[in-house]
Parts: C-alpha cells; structure tokens; sequence
C-alpha cells in the first residue's frame, strides 16, 4: 500500500510540475488530479472498492478497477473528441476569415501594383 501510494505522490508532483512548467495547461490538470484523488482514495479506502464492485455487479474488485479506467479513457477521448471538433471549426472559420480579407486586399490594391510581382522584386 505505501508503494502505490508512494506513486501516486509521485504521479501528483509531475501533474504540479507539468502544470508550472506550463507544459500541461491548468484546464487539463484537473482530470488528472482528480484521477489522483480517485486512486488514492481507493488505495487507503479498500472497503469503497468492495461496496463499489457490489454495486457495479462485478465479482472481483480488479474488474471494477479495469472498468473504471475503460470508463475514464471513454471519457477522456470524448472529451479530446470535443475539443479537437471545437478546434476544427475554429481553424475553418479563420480560413475563410483570411482568404477574404485577401480578397478584399486584393480589391483595395490598385490593378497596376501586384503584392506577388513586388516582393520578388525586392528580394
């Protein structure tokens, strides 16, 4: 038990550090926090696993653990799967915000000066 405990106190002190380091947004931290609590909860409190595996239906207590952590990744990926949806109508809609105000420069600029002609004239 001081083992898994051990890395989890570990695992907590990379999510912090990652978090400071700010190569793991703080957004994101929490699912990985509250997975931390989740785990060490469940190491130092083995009667909620047994009472969570009657209640799951699940004869032995490392089913219960497997399915938690098939639900979390579920739960996990849906949530990348929303972001990265939410990312790709962002990056479309920048798209087409860039190709017409190219367009509208291309309007503004009188016919005879050509944006493309002229920076290779001046390399």
């Amino acid at each position: 038990m001081v083992v898994f405990l051990g890395l989890v106190f570990m695992l907590l002190l990379s999510i912090l550090e990652l978090v400071r380091r700010r190569t793991l947004r703080v957004e994101y931290s929490w699912l990985w926090l509250g997975s931390c609590a989740t785990i060490a909860v469940l190491i130092l409190r083995y009667d909620l696993l047994i009472a969570l595996t009657g209640l799951v239906g699940a004869v032995v207590p490392t089913s219960t653990l497997f399915f938690l952590c098939i639900l979390y990744l579920a739960l996990l990926c849906l949530h990348y799967s929303i972001r990265i949806s939410r990312l790709t109508h962002q990056v479309k809609d920048l798209a087409q915000e860039v190709a017409l105000l190219g367009a509208r420069l291309e309007q503004a600029l009188p016919a005879s000066t050509d944006p493309k002609t002229d920076a290779g004239r001046a390399r």
